[in-house]
């Protein structure tokens, strides 16, 4: 379970974001709604210990992820964390598998990448590289990678982002159902995929305040 209280961050002293409590319980599956620059990326990216708030607390399981070190935030991550990137953030000219071989560097067992990408449909595409892919296929490539390392939870930004509707769609279940049974926090701008998702949250109601020094 995941839960955030009296949150915010300062960016410089004209952007101030503050967040209103939330709460996301394992195993279920939420989608964050909002229009681009809303402040979706940023609570992602708090959630994750990429990005330290500035007051209040998020707490994982029991354990208060602000009082950790940054090297404490990444050690965390890397263990318990998937995240799938919009811009996929993989390496065009090395194969399905280097890419995802390559987490091996942090410590992860990569064992099961055979068995999460016949479950996503591209082991035929395991030793193809990645600039021969569809926009769909490297999508799907980025979900196996947040995949392998059987993460509790898992954090999506705009994973959809780049793809036409249908094939957006078909990602996105491929997602749903491939994270069953872990925490899954998406954000997307497009709520025509709200209903795939156990809960929606519209980004207009857990932003409190968004602006500069007078909010503070």
């Amino acid at each position: 379970m995941i839960t955030t209280e009296s949150l915010s961050v300062r960016f410089d002293k004209y952007t101030n974001i503050r967040y209103r409590d939330a709460r996301f319980e394992s195993g279920e599956s939420y989608v964050l709604l909002g229009a681009s620059g809303c402040g979706k990326s940023t609570f992602l990216n708090l959630l994750a210990g990429v990005l330290s708030p500035s007051t209040g607390s998020i707490e994982i399981d029991g354990k208060n992820m602000t009082r950790l070190s940054q090297k404490q935030k990444d050690a965390f991550r890397v263990s318990h964390i998937g995240f799938v990137f919009q811009d996929f953030r993989l390496i065009e000219d090395m194969s399905v598998e280097d890419n995802i071989s390559i987490l091996r560097l942090e410590g992860v067992d990569v064992s099961r990448m055979d068995a999460v990408l016949n479950e996503l449909g591209i082991l035929d595409k395991k030793r193809r590289k990645v600039k021969h892919l569809s926009g769909g296929e490297k999508q799907r490539v980025a979900i196996a990678r947040a995949l392998v390392k059987k993460p509790d939870i898992i954090l999506a930004d705009e994973p959809t982002g780049n793809l036409n509707y249908a094939i957006g769609l078909q990602v996105m279940r491929e997602l749903i159902d491939a994270a069953k049974g872990k925490t899954l926090v998406c954000v997307t701008h497009d709520d025509r995929l709200s209903a795939l998702f156990d809960h929606v949250i519209d980004m207009n109601s857990l932003i409190l305040t968004e602006g500069g020094e007078n909010d503070a």
